[in-house]
């Protein structure tokens, strides 16, 4: 047999080393964990007929989305320098006990606040896992593996994504707090994959103190090229986070999957809200995990010979726009998930080339802290975005919320309900059923207007990003 054909993908995945797949492994525990609360959280958090939940509103989603954004998405900015300063393997064990404290605490509090610091926890556990597990990648890939290794990363992410969706839909199904339980328990197993980890050296100077770290930290953000890419790439977060932030409310709130749910088994159903069979939401997100698994690796690869890193990405943002905007444009689930197949053509166009770009222009002994780089559009994006969110659901996306205001404008019902209550009490009052009084409240108040302003924000996250392109080209450190 003759020797593997290097430029194929298989042939790059070839040889890479153990770390890159202990690597792979520890995260994709991490991230079935992560999104095992992830997926259902903003229903846990603010679904006003969700039992069980904790029926904060939407406006506290928003905040408590943006301070968890802040926290797991701007301290990567710091600790990736840490990592390569203070090794890897150390900063995976904290981040473990961390994320597993903030599980548990999760799990066992219902007041604001202290679920609230829960949240937090998670936040920074996941935070300081990030730097020095994508740090490894960088490490252990070369230019000619780069894309094959970052599209099996994102995959691996993924795969961790979609079975998180079931994980949680079995869990919530005896109780909300043993989805936190459970999820503490499975990142908890990743001390042991650590046992099988051997350290990969970050090749920094081991010399430098706490001060001196943060102060390279900071210098490297003072690159005007480095920033305003980072700032463009912050613009379409805000939109890309929406597929787990608010999208997840929209489909409980609005989507019609009935024709679809009788043709599948039970275990994919949500709770019976009086709208006939309907498939749980988290069901129809997991779309987007299941398709990135099924062609993110050989497409990162197609990709990596057709096309310019900067060119992919701004292809994506475009897709993945036009797919937020789809998906909440209609009550019909058939729109629904093609919007959401639309989005993960955008998403696999543009997030894994996010991470390599910085991987790439990063200087050889920056690694991590370039990685770290990566977690501010997010930081900034999902941050804003989401409490931006949660502001414009509240007001004119969230059914709870329109029943009320058609109770006080339509009614003239002088006490209103809870909004917990409210849309039994308008389904009492008009004497219709569930379905019918949905379908009164999408005619009248159209609340698919809250896809709009995030489809724009996308698209002009496109259009600066195609300047920058542009420049790019001229700028030798950043033209790759």
């Amino acid at each position: 047999m003759g020797r593997p054909d290097a430029s194929s993908f298989w042939g790059q995945t070839r040889g890479l080393p153990w770390p890159f797949w202990a690597a792979n492994i520890m995260e994709m525990m991490e991230r079935l964990a992560y999104y095992g609360v992830r997926v259902v959280i903003p229903i846990y958090i603010a679904q006003a007929d969700e039992i069980g939940g904790l029926h904060f509103t939407q406006g506290d989603k928003g905040f408590i989305f943006l301070w968890w954004a802040l926290v797991q998405s701007a301290l990567p900015v710091f600790t990736g320098g840490f990592a390569d300063r203070y090794g890897y393997k150390r900063q995976i064990v904290a981040a473990i006990f961390l994320k597993v404290l903030g599980y548990l605490t999760m799990a066992s509090q219902r007041e604001f606040w202290p679920f609230f610091s829960g949240c937090l926890l998670l936040a920074a556990g996941t935070a300081i896992f990030k730097p020095p597990i994508q740090g490894t990648f960088v490490k252990t890939l070369t230019s000619r593996t780069s894309g094959a290794g970052w599209g099996i990363f994102y995959m691996v992410v993924n795969v961790g994504g979609f079975l998180g969706a079931p994980l949680a839909h079995f869990l919530c199904g005896y109780s909300w707090p043993l989805v936190f339980y459970g999820c503490a328990a499975l990142v908890s197993l990743n001390l042991l994959w650590l046992l099988t980890y051997r350290s990969v050296a970050s090749g920094a100077d081991k010399t430098t103190g706490v001060w001196q770290v943060a102060v390279i930290t900071a210098r490297q953000l003072s690159n005007p090229r480095l920033l305003a890419f980072l700032l463009i790439a912050s613009i379409f977060w805000a939109v890309f986070t929406q597929l787990w932030d608010m999208l997840p409310n929209f489909i409980v709130d609005w989507v019609d999957s009935s024709s679809l749910a009788r043709h599948l088994p039970g275990f994919m159903l949500a709770r019976d809200l009086g709208r006939g069979p309907q498939i749980a939401q988290e069901w129809v997100i997991n779309v987007n995990p299941f398709l990135i698994i099924l062609f993110v690796a050989p497409l990162s690869w197609f990709v990596n010979r057709k096309m310019r890193r900067l060119t992919s990405i701004f292809w994506g943002f475009v897709i993945a726009s036009l797919g937020v905007y789809g998906a909440g444009s209609s009550r019909s689930i058939y729109i629904c998930l093609t919007g959401i197949a639309c989005f993960s053509v955008g998403e696999m166009l543009c997030s894994p080339k996010l991470n390599e770009y910085l991987g790439v222009i990063a200087p050889p002994d920056q690694k991590a802290l370039f990685m770290g780089y990566a977690n501010i559009p997010m930081a900034l994006g999902w941050g804003y975005g989401s409490f931006i969110a949660g502001q414009i659901y509240a007001r004119a996306g969230e059914k709870a919320g329109l029943a009320l205001r058609y109770l006080s404008e339509v009614l003239q019902v002088k006490e209103l309900p809870h909004r917990t209550q409210a849309f039994s009490r308008l389904t009492e009052m008009l004497g219709q059923n569930p379905a019918q009084v949905t379908q009164l409240l999408w005619d009248k108040y159209d609340p698919s207007q809250v896809w709009t302003p995030f489809a724009l924000v996308g698209l002009l996250a496109a259009l600066a990003l195609c300047v920058f392109n542009h420049l790019a080209r001229k700028w030798e450190e950043v033209n790759a």
